[in-house]
């Protein structure tokens, strides 16, 4: 019998989370995959399985506890010992000369210093999936090298994804890759083989070849020490530039939207770099090293030129200065939930960014609520209920195949417009713990009963909170309906990259002109709010003349 300390894996990209429920005690016996802990983020909530049989020795977190991703939550006595593998034989230190001198402010290297090169040992292994916490298999949905790249110790191999999470599976050691023993859509679970490596052990780095001898005026190590630091292993690393380059405080956390791997989260940490402001240019937008050398030199280019730096963000705004509220009266401070922070940040980096237009119109929706009415009995028998959401969804999915302008977005760099040939429709749910927004994909492919049932679902999920990242992600077009709290119009901001947004007010019975007298018609007023780099004024009128003719006549949502 074995103790281990079973940590929290892979969050999927998610920061920090909260432990809701403690499913075993102190003395349980538990089974693989048995459940330990429940944890919930602010988009989704996730069971932490047991990656072993055996008995719990002691809980080290409680219900209300927030971890990280490695943090330690059970200690349990395992029924074996896990299996470790043996690792590579690296080369030995070289032999350095006594010649070789030390001076102050360098070192001094003579030929002497090594005798003969020290040639990388080379050692072919085969690379296994590690334990994934889950003995299910999981899916390889990217393979993120090719056969002849040399990658450095935790660069990305593949990513797989399960049913709980998506998580990189990094290379051990560094190398050349030989041969890649899986393929995408495959599936993997611990212990299967997944690419053939050239491992390499690199000689000692103060080993010096004769001919590489720098003069000590030209290389100095120098070190960086806070008061009261007795030794130089204790320095302080030196800031570098990137870092000194971003704003005081810069936020280095990263948000579950995030796709990057390790390699490239430990370089950004390195690099100070928020990669919250980094766009991918991976696979699926994943963020490679290149992004982020990319983004550091752009940053250094633009801070050497007084330009602000970040992606077209908006510098040297004044900050809203600190009010001292408790000197008027009674104050009660209430700390801001994740998800509060998270809408925060997005609509002022949106807000920012985006030159905003908004157009207003109303559509007469009196008919296709008689007609959703005449439904209501059928509704009930599919255990559904049919709201006017389904109806926006599907008109506002022929108007972005009639208006292609809306259906597009714009590269960070400016460049390039990018056209989508699928209908994803984003919609404004809120919750509880704050408004998030699920995306229905494929609207254009489907009936309203289908619609019907699949927003009823999302809202639930999202009430809930259970909705994965990846269903908040892929929008074409945002739905935001204010529905019956109220109002007569409203200036909705634009969910970017996303070049739209509809807004929906409260429908009311007003009075209309038929040429001939007024009548009682079902009006219902509605906004567009758009990114005029993409969409003009006539673009956004042509989109909403198509629009309000599909709600006021339902025969055209069946074309």
């Amino acid at each position: 019998m074995t103790t281990d300390i079973i940590h929290v894996p892979d969050l999927g990209g998610a920061e920090t989370v909260e432990v809701i429920e403690l499913c075993v005690a102190p003395g349980d016996t538990v089974e693989l995959e048995q459940s330990l802990i429940v944890l919930e983020s602010d988009k989704a909530t996730m069971d932490v399985p047991s990656p072993k049989a055996g008995i719990v020795k002691a809980l080290i977190v409680k219900e209300g506890d927030t971890v990280i991703e490695g943090s330690a939550i059970v200690e349990l006595e395992a029924e074996f010992e896990p299996v470790v593998e043996a690792a590579p034989v690296f080369a030995s230190e070289p032999e350095v000369s006594p010649d070789a001198t030390e001076s102050e402010g360098g070192i001094t290297s003579k030929a002497e210093v090594v005798s003969e090169p020290v040639e990388p040992v080379m050692s072919e292994q085969i690379v296994i999936v590690p334990d994934i916490g889950t003995s299910d298999p999981v899916e390889v949905i990217e393979i993120t090298v090719s056969v002849g790249d040399m990658l450095s110790e935790d660069d990305s191999l593949v990513v797989v994804e399960g049913d709980k999470a998506t998580m990189d599976i990094p290379a051990p050691f560094a190398g050349e890759v030989l041969e890649i023993l899986v393929e995408e859509g495959g599936k993997v679970t611990t212990g299967d083989n997944l690419a053939r490596m050239m491992a390499v052990a690199a000689p000692a780095q103060d080993s010096v070849q004769a001919e590489e001898i720098v003069e000590p005026s030209v290389i100095t190590i120098e070190a960086v020490t806070s008061p009261g630091v007795q030794s130089d292993s204790e320095a302080l690393p030196v800031i570098s530039e990137a870092q000194e380059l971003g704003s005081p405080g810069v936020e280095l956390s990263v948000s579950a939207d995030i796709y990057a791997g390790p390699a490239s989260r430990t370089l950004a940490r390195e690099l100070g770099v928020d990669l919250r402001k980094v766009a991918g240019s991976g696979p699926r937008g994943r963020i490679l090293k290149e992004d982020l050398q990319g983004y550091v030199k752009n940053a250094v280019a633009a801070a050497e030129s007084g330009q602000g730096v970040g992606n077209g963000m908006a510098s040297g705004i004044p900050a809203v200065p600190d009010v001292d509220f408790k000197k008027f009266g009674e104050i009660e401070i209430i700390p801001l939930k994740k998800i509060h922070k998270l809408t925060a940040v997005n609509m002022q980096r949106s807000w920012l960014n985006v030159p905003h237009v908004t157009q207003f119109d109303e559509a007469d929706i009196t008919d296709l609520e008689d007609f959703r009415a005449s439904l209501k009995p059928e509704a009930e028998k599919r255990g559904t209920r049919l709201t006017p959401l389904p109806f926006l969804l599907k008109a506002c999915a022929h108007a972005l195949l009639a208006n292609a302008e809306f259906n597009r977005s714009i590269t960070s760099d400016g460049e390039n417009f990018v056209q989508k040939k699928y209908i994803h429709i984003g919609v404004a749910v809120d919750t509880p713990k704050g408004l998030v927004v699920p995306v229905i994909r494929d609207v254009d492919t489907k009936g309203l009963w289908q619609l019907a049932v699949e927003v009823n679902d999302m809202a639930s999920k999202a009430r809930d909170g259970k909705l994965s990242p990846a269903e908040m992600q892929g929008g074409c077009f945002t739905i935001s309906s204010l529905g019956a709290i109220g109002g007569n119009g409203f200036t909705p901001i634009v969910n970017t990259p996303e070049v739209g947004i509809l807004g929906v007010s409260k429908s009311q019975i007003k009075p209309v002109w038929n040429g001939s007298e007024f009548i009682p018609r079902m009006m219902l007023p509605l906004s567009v709010s758009y990114d005029h780099r993409v969409v003009n004024g006539a673009d956004c009128g042509r989109f909403f003349t198509y629009l309000v003719k599909e709600l006021g006549d339902t025969r055209r949502l069946a074309l």
